[in-house]
C-alpha cells in the first residue's frame, strides 16, 4: 500500500531547503515521490496519509558509539528513537549489535554518507519535533518508531 508521509516541512536533505506542508510517497521499501502534499494526493488519491508535526526529512546515519541499554536489540532500538537507520561499523563490533541491526533493517557502514530523500532510494525517514525530538523513524517504508 501506498503511503503518504506529511509534515509541516519535508527536507529532501537535511542542508536543503524545505518543501512547506510537504510529503514523501512511500511505496514498499523504496520512495516513489517528494514533494509537496496538495500535488502528491492528485497523483497518488489511494495513498493512506501518515501526518507528523515539524520537520520530515532522511533518517540519520548514527555516527558515534550505540546507545547504552540492556541488550543488543535495545541499543540498536535507541539509535531508531533518535531517527537513525544507520550505524558506523566501527560502533557495533560488540557480539550482537551487527544482527540486531541487521534484523530490524539498520545499514552497518564502513563510513558516514550523505543522505537524502530521492525518487527509487531506500523509504527511510525520520520526523523530529521544533525542540529536536525524533517522532517517528521509518526503515525501508516500514514505522518502526513512533513517540506518542
Amino acid at each position: 500500500m501506498l503511503t503518504l508521509h506529511t509534515a509541516p516541512a519535508v527536507r529532501p536533505a537535511w542542508d536543503a531547503e524545505p518543501v512547506a506542508d510537504g510529503a514523501v510517497a512511500v511505496e514498499g521499501d523504496r520512495i516513489a515521490a517528494v514533494g509537496p502534499l496538495a500535488e502528491l494526493l492528485e497523483r497518488f488519491p489511494a495513498a493512506r496519509v501518515r501526518r507528523w508535526p515539524g520537520t520530515l526529512g532522511p533518517a540519520l546515519v548514527h555516527e558515534g558509539p550505540l546507545p547504552d541499554a540492556p541488550s543488543p536489540r535495545e541499543r540498536v532500538h535507541e539509535v531508531l528513537k533518535r531517527g537513525g537507520a544507520a550505524v558506523l561499523a566501527g560502533h557495533a563490533d560488540e557480539p550482537g549489535l551487527r544482527a540486531a541491526a541487521g534484523r530490524v533493517g539498520v545499514a552497518v557502514l564502513e563510513r558516514s554518507r550523505p543522505v537524502s530523500l530521492a525518487e527509487g532510494g531506500r523509504a527511510d525517514l525520520a520526523a523530529f519535533t521544533e525542540d529536536g525530538r525524533c517522532v517517528a523513524t521509518v526503515l525501508a517504508g516500514r514505522l518502526v518508531h513512533r513517540r506518542a
